[in-house]
């Protein structure tokens, strides 16, 4: 049987959204996020984090930054048993060229390919119109928007009708775990 995955946005969906966040102290998880994570995985589903971080492009912080920002997010979230498998970071600037920045489906592709992954039992978790387009991109069942970060904002944007939106990523938990 293929394995699924449910692919995750960082800022704004797992975290609270700030701009240009890059030191661990700046972290805040949305509450719950850990325990629903948690019930993902023990459902069968593989946490992967798929994150534009276009600071480190534009010489604000840098890749290793990013890093420590990633390693306290892993140790926040396993207090609560949950495991992200695999990050995908586009660090690059917007204005060049990147084999998988969001809206592109590549990073997703690249999981498919690296943890054998049927990406139609996959689902894209964001808060960005551009977070539902990767998903809708690579052929996940499902993108779901949430209400955090920018996305109460985004749920009145044209092109968001084909989504599924729920107020916070346990509230998206709940309805994917639902589908099955």
């Amino acid at each position: 049987m293929a394995k699924r995955a449910v692919f995750l946005d960082r800022d704004g969906t797992l975290i609270e959204e700030k701009n240009y966040l890059h030191q661990p102290e700046q972290v805040v998880i949305y509450p719950g996020s850990g325990k629903a994570l948690k019930e993902l995985a023990d459902a069968g589903y593989l946490l992967i984090m798929v994150t534009n971080q276009s600071g480190v492009g534009r010489g604000f912080f840098t890749l290793d930054d990013v890093e420590k920002v990633h390693v306290h997010i892993g140790q926040e979230l396993a207090r609560d048993g949950a495991h992200i498998v695999k990050t995908y970071i586009a660090a690059e600037h917007p204005d060049k060229p990147s084999r998988g920045r969001k809206p592109s489906p590549q990073f997703l592709f690249d999981a498919r390919d690296e943890f054998g992954l049927d990406l139609s039992q996959c689902y894209m978790i964001g808060d960005k119109l551009i977070d539902l387009e990767c998903g809708w991109n690579a052929g996940v069942r499902k993108s779901l928007l949430v209400r955090t970060g920018y996305g109460a904002k985004v749920e009145r944007e044209p092109g968001v009708e084909k989504a599924v939106v729920m107020d916070d990523l346990s509230a998206a938990a709940a309805w994917i775990l639902a589908q099955n």
